[in-house]
């Protein structure tokens, strides 16, 4: 019995502590670009990356999800709050008043969930559509442009689940959108 338990915690230490990473990084290896984040490079210059989600607080920009982890990338994470956590609950109360100053039109009952509470990994690079819509009018104001067309603009760079089937349906870049933001209306501040 003894024996089987200790052959047993070999194998498994073998297994998940030396083959399983080597493993990982090997396909990491084979597929630099998708490992690293997805970096964009437009013109020799990076811009961010397309998995890793960066801060945008201008009124001009559309705002990523909130981060637990201040969209600090070595320290991926969430606050693990619980739903009834007092500080958890400040924290929302504080970015519900935050999103509704600046988005005075609009009811707390609107705000989506996404906008105020922050993603497991704390680095989500996307915000569901309905957030994507709710931000249009701040940034269609800001940047003296067509609600209309901005919100054409969101709704040509949604993105489905994989494969139809997996993950949430309907979800934006939000990187990306705010370089496309930028092409067809350049913005007199950055981030």
């Amino acid at each position: 019995m003894i024996r089987q338990s200790i052959t047993f915690i070999i194998i498994s230490l073998v297994i998940f502590g030396v083959l399983y990473p080597m493993t990982i990084w090997g396909v990491g290896k084979l597929m630099p670009n998708v490992s690293n984040g997805k970096p964009i490079i437009i013109e020799g210059k990076l811009k961010g990356f397309e998995n890793i989600a960066q801060e945008f607080s201008s009124e001009n920009y559309f705002w990523s999800r909130p981060s637990a982890v201040e969209y600090d990338a070595s320290s991926t994470g969430g606050s693990n709050y619980g739903p009834s956590n007092e500080v958890f609950l400040q924290e929302v109360s504080d970015r519900i008043e935050s999103i509704l100053q600046s988005h005075p039109e609009k009811t707390k009952a609107e705000i989506p969930i996404d906008m105020v509470t922050a993603s497991g990994s704390g680095l989500d690079p996307y915000i569901s559509l309905e957030s994507a819509l709710f931000q249009s009018e701040r940034i269609s104001n800001a940047r003296s442009m067509d609600n209309d067309q901005l919100k054409q603009l969101i709704l040509d760079h949604k993105e489905a689940a994989l494969l139809g089937l997996f993950g949430p349906k309907d979800l934006v870049n939000v990187l990306k959108l705010n370089m496309a933001l930028d092409n067809i209306s350049p913005s007199l501040t950055n981030n």
